[in-house]
C-alpha cells in the first residue's frame, strides 16, 4: 500500500492505524506548501486534490473515514473495530463528528476561501475558530471520551482520528488545561508505538 499524506494533516490518522494493524505500507509525503496537492501528476491520484489518498490492489481510495474502515478490514485480529454493533456505532459517530463539524471548524482558520470570496469574511472565520474548536472540546470531553480512549479502555479508530484532530488544538488558540480530559488522552496515546512511529518519521 502507499499512503500519500502531509504532515500535521488528517491524513496522519490513517498512518497511525495502518501501525496499530501492523500493516505494511509506503509513506508518500506531499509538499503542501509547495502547492503540490494542486499539481496535475497528484490529481491523477486524488482529483480532490487533497489528503490522504491509499493505493491498494483494488485502486485508488480516499477520505479519512473509509481509509480507516478499510485498514480496520485488512487487519481485524488488530480489533480496531469493535465486534459489538452498538459500540462501532458509536465509535463512529465521533468519527463522523470529527469529519462533519470539528474539523470543518478547524478548517475555516486557513481554508476560508472555500466558503466565501470576501477577504473580510475570510477573518471572520479566522476569528472564529477558537470559540467553535473549544465548544467541539467541551462536545468530545462530555459525550466522546467514555475514558482514556473513546470507547473506553479499548483503542479504536476514532482514537486515531481524534488524536490528529487534538494535535491542532493549541494553534486554533483552544486552551488545552481547560480539558484535563482531553491532555490525558493525549498522553496515552503518545505511549503507543504507533504514534511514536508516526512522530519518527516527521509525519506528526
Amino acid at each position: 500500500m502507499q499512503l500519500y499524506y502531509a504532515p500535521r494533516t488528517i491524513s496522519v490518522a490513517v498512518a497511525i492505524a495502518l501501525e496499530e494493524a501492523g500493516l505494511d505500507y509506503e509513506a508518500i509525503r506531499l509538499d503542501f506548501a509547495g502547492g503540490e496537492q494542486t499539481k496535475p501528476a497528484y490529481h491523477q491520484i486524488n482529483p480532490k486534490g487533497r489528503v490522504p489518498a491509499l493505493v491498494v490492489d483494488g485502486g485508488i481510495l480516499t477520505e479519512t473515514g473509509a481509509l480507516l474502515d478499510y485498514v480496520a478490514a485488512k487487519a481485524p485480529e488488530a480489533g480496531l473495530v469493535p465486534e459489538d454493533p452498538v459500540m462501532a456505532a458509536r465509535m463512529r459517530e465521533v468519527m463522523y463528528y470529527l469529519a462533519s463539524t470539528m474539523h470543518v471548524n478547524h478548517a475555516h482558520k486557513m481554508r476560508g476561501h472555500r466558503w466565501a470570496d470576501k477577504k473580510a469574511s475570510w477573518k471572520d472565520m479566522t476569528a472564529k475558530v477558537a470559540g467553535t474548536m473549544t465548544a467541539s472540546c467541551d462536545y468530545i470531553v462530555n459525550s466522546g471520551l467514555r475514558g482514556p480512549f473513546v470507547l473506553g479502555d479499548q483503542l479504536s479508530l476514532a482514537d486515531a482520528y481524534l488524536y490528529v484532530v487534538c494535535s491542532w488544538l493549541e494553534g486554533d488558540g483552544v486552551d488545552v488545561a481547560a480539558f484535563p480530559k482531553i491532555a490525558a488522552f493525549r498522553k496515552a496515546m503518545e505511549a503507543r508505538a504507533s504514534v511514536q512511529a508516526v512522530k519518527a518519521a516527521g509525519m506528526l
